[in-house]
């Protein structure tokens, strides 16, 4: 499978280290196929849908990312959003949490054969990880819906953190629908960026959220609460 000509043609040409990030991408995915027939790892396995739904939909908002010191990529799976990302952004610590031993297992694998050393693997729940080393910036893809992933990363949340969640285009929506454990947890959410996948592959919402309690917070009327 030609990995390599489709990333080629859908990362954008300004991302940056936009080689490494092709050459690593593609051999990330070649890893997967590889190890899907026994792990079971992703459906999506397809040149042209796996370049776009895993590798380029993981690395769009790199922006929101580009400050961070320290990410936790929580329920990391075959290792998306965290692997993408850390190919773009060599100089940010990315730690990826899955709790099912055997992805843990791949993941380790598959970063020491690429030589990622911005990269580690912690084999637990996010939530566990979370507890026991700070981080500035948590993310997820493949994440709870949010009225119920605010009870699980709020703890994570300290003033000067975030998360970030990937969403499908009803965002506004979920948000919405959580908003008595927004309130509950003190926190705060907003959309901060919005992208349609090529290909017509779907349109991707990433959320962000904060610990509430700044004034500036008080007084936007975009607040959740």
């Amino acid at each position: 499978m030609n990995f390599v000509e489709e990333l080629e043609r859908v990362l954008p040409a300004d991302l940056p280290n936009r080689a490494r990030v092709v050459e690593k991408a593609g051999q990330h995915l070649t890893l997967i196929v590889a190890a899907n027939e026994h792990l079971n790892l992703t459906r999506i396995t397809s040149p042209g849908d796996a370049a776009i739904k895993h590798v380029l939909d993981s690395v769009l908002p790199w922006r929101l990312f580009a400050g961070a010191k320290k990410v936790v990529d929580a329920g990391s799976g075959p290792g998306f959003p965290g692997v993408p990302l850390s190919l773009v952004l060599p100089e940010v610590r990315f730690v990826l949490a899955e709790s099912v031993q055997k992805k843990a297992r791949f993941l380790d694998s598959a970063i020491e054969e690429m030589g990622l050393e911005n990269v580690i693997v912690l084999p637990q729940r996010a939530e566990d990880v979370l507890r026991a080393l700070k981080a500035d910036t948590v993310t997820a893809r493949a994440v709870a819906p949010i009225s119920r992933a605010v009870g699980l990363f709020a703890p994570a949340v300290k003033a000067g953190a975030r998360a970030l969640f990937y969403k499908g285009p009803d965002a506004e929506t979920e948000i919405a629908e959580a908003a008595i454990e927004i309130k509950k947890h003190r926190m705060y959410l907003r959309v901060v960026e919005r992208y349609d996948l090529p290909d017509g592959l779907g349109t991707r919402t990433v959320v962000e959220m904060t610990r509430y309690g700044r004034l500036e917070d008080r007084n936007d009327s975009s607040r959740s609460d």
